[in-house]
């Protein structure tokens, strides 16, 4: 379709996303968002780049700075700001000859260079640097960006991993000094309480169940102890979601209504791939029988 116009072809339009209700609210990240907005204003170099563990809401933050712009949350200077994001599948899909994504790439930055008040968000945008350069041509994406970035036309928002950073982003100068860090870290258990309490409501009329507020917790306090492998708020949010979707598939007779603490220590041990009993006894009454416990196991 060639009449389409390449924003519209190869991003997203966050904003509409999010007045479709398509995106759920950021709760907390104060901090983050002000950075963000704070390093969007500058006149040079004016390009956040978020930095943080995989699940930790690195997107989010940039859909939440969308949320804040369509609910005029936001400084005026960015009261008129679109948020794009760039979808790397559309542009590198049917790319046949030499030249084909460097040209897609540049009518997407001409686009967004044509409005004053279009920020573009990369997600993964570690992948843009050396994207391109596998189809024979010797620029990849991230030279065409240079020029863009250093001179403040386009307002760019970027997030990658500390491990993406450090192995590819650190190693070429040129494009890193155009972005200003901002480290997105793992928010803590009572944060993650927060996060929860504010998401309940999108989760509780997909699933059409209540939770109650201690499971809330302990979904928090359990996936931060037993799951191991992804990080908050991550791994609670799934946690409740599928605690969500037990309920939902379960015969009607044995549905809840609410879900509490137990259904979540199960659906933890589910996950972590130990028993349940395992999750749910409280440590304190560990430790009250560990005398006995140690005396049936050590001879001597």
């Amino acid at each position: 379709n060639e009449k389409q116009s390449p924003l519209e072809q190869f991003t997203q339009n966050l904003n509409q996303a999010a007045k479709d209700g398509k995106i759920d609210p950021l709760i907390g990240r104060d901090y983050e968002v002000e950075r963000t907005i704070q390093i969007l204003c500058r006149r040079r170099k004016n390009n956040p780049l978020l930095v943080g563990e995989a699940g930790v809401g690195k997107t989010a933050i940039a859909e939440g700075l969308a949320w804040r712009i369509t609910q005029g949350d936001v400084p005026e200077i960015l009261a008129e700001a679109t948020v794009y994001s760039l979808d790397m599948g559309a542009l590198l899909a049917g790319t046949k000859y030499r030249g084909d994504f460097e040209q897609r790439l540049k009518a997407v930055l001409k686009a967004l260079k044509d409005k004053p008040h279009a920020v573009l968000f990369i997600d993964e945008i570690h992948t843009l640097i050396g994207a391109g350069a596998a189809s024979g041509g010797t620029l990849d994406a991230s030279n065409l960006l240079k020029p863009a970035l250093s001179s403040g036309q386009l307002k760019c928002i970027g997030a990658t991993t500390f491990t993406e950073y450090r192995g590819i982003f650190e190693k070429d100068a040129a494009l890193s000094r155009r972005f200003q860090k901002i480290d997105v870290v793992e928010p803590t258990v009572e944060q993650t309480v927060e996060i929860l309490k504010g998401l309940k409501s999108r989760f509780e009329e997909h699933h059409s169940v209540k939770y109650a507020n201690a499971a809330l917790q302990a979904a928090a306090e359990l996936s931060a102890k037993y799951i191991n492998d992804r990080h908050l708020p991550d791994k609670a949010i799934d946690v409740i979601d599928e605690a969500g979707a037990a309920q939902r598939i379960a015969v009607a007779s044995k549905r809840k209504k609410t879900i509490g603490k137990a259904e979540i220590e199960d659906i933890v041990a589910k996950i972590a791939r130990i028993p349940p009993a395992n999750v749910s006894s409280d440590d304190r009454s560990k430790l009250a029988t560990l005398e006995r416990d140690l005396k049936s196991v050590v001879f001597g």
